[in-house]
């Protein structure tokens, strides 16, 4: 029997599938590539066993978080993960984080349309309100695509990461459905996407 893509979301760019098991060690790859966590709090190296136990709790269908894993939909290759964490449907919001591994896609619109999937997701779907994602002030890349999305700057913890022999803001940004209704009515009328 032949292998059946698996596909929760598309976009033009990307393709949104659950994550499996077989994506451990490219994911073990990335979180020990000093270029990728350069943009993460993560500063230890990351065995297999870390990933396979991050890879199982993360896995489970749960209604508190959404993992998924980002394909580029024309190779069909892994280039990163995209998730909703912390889900708190009485008052209607989660944090969204996402990694974008193989640096062959950055700055390339693959993490902008991914994040654009997951709000349709968490807005349109799960009855979200409001989400918020945390960065390092330096991930230039990051804040550009959250603000491609919506988000805005709602607050700025000081001297909050020790990272290259310095301290770093980290800035939370956030976006409310009301906010990014017009964004993505713009963004899915250009790139054509629809999700039924």
């Amino acid at each position: 029997m032949k292998n059946q893509e698996i596909i929760f979301r598309k976009g033009s760019k990307v393709i949104l599938r659950p994550l499996q098991e077989s994506d451990i060690p490219l994911f073990q790859k990335w979180m020990n590539n000093p270029k990728v966590t350069h943009f993460l709090a993560n500063v230890f190296p990351i065995t297999f066993i870390d990933e396979k136990n991050w890879y199982e709790s993360n896995s489970k269908s749960t209604k508190d978080r959404v993992i998924l894993a980002i394909v580029d939909r024309k190779t069909k290759k892994l280039i990163g993960t995209m998730g909703m964490h912390n889900i708190d449907y009485i008052s209607g919001v989660a944090t969204t984080g996402s990694v974008i591994g193989d640096e062959r896609y950055w700055g390339k619109g693959y993490g902008t349309e991914a994040k654009m999937l997951l709000l349709e997701l968490a807005f349109n779907e799960l009855n979200l309100r409001k989400l918020y994602s945390e960065v390092i002030v330096y991930n230039e890349r990051s804040l550009a695509f959250s603000n491609k999305c919506g988000y805005k700057e709602e607050a700025r913890l000081k001297d909050h990461h020790y990272k290259s022999g310095q301290y770093h803001d980290q800035v939370i940004l956030s976006v409310f459905r009301s906010d990014w209704q017009d964004v993505w009515e713009k963004y899915s009328s250009e790139n054509k996407i629809k999700i039924r």
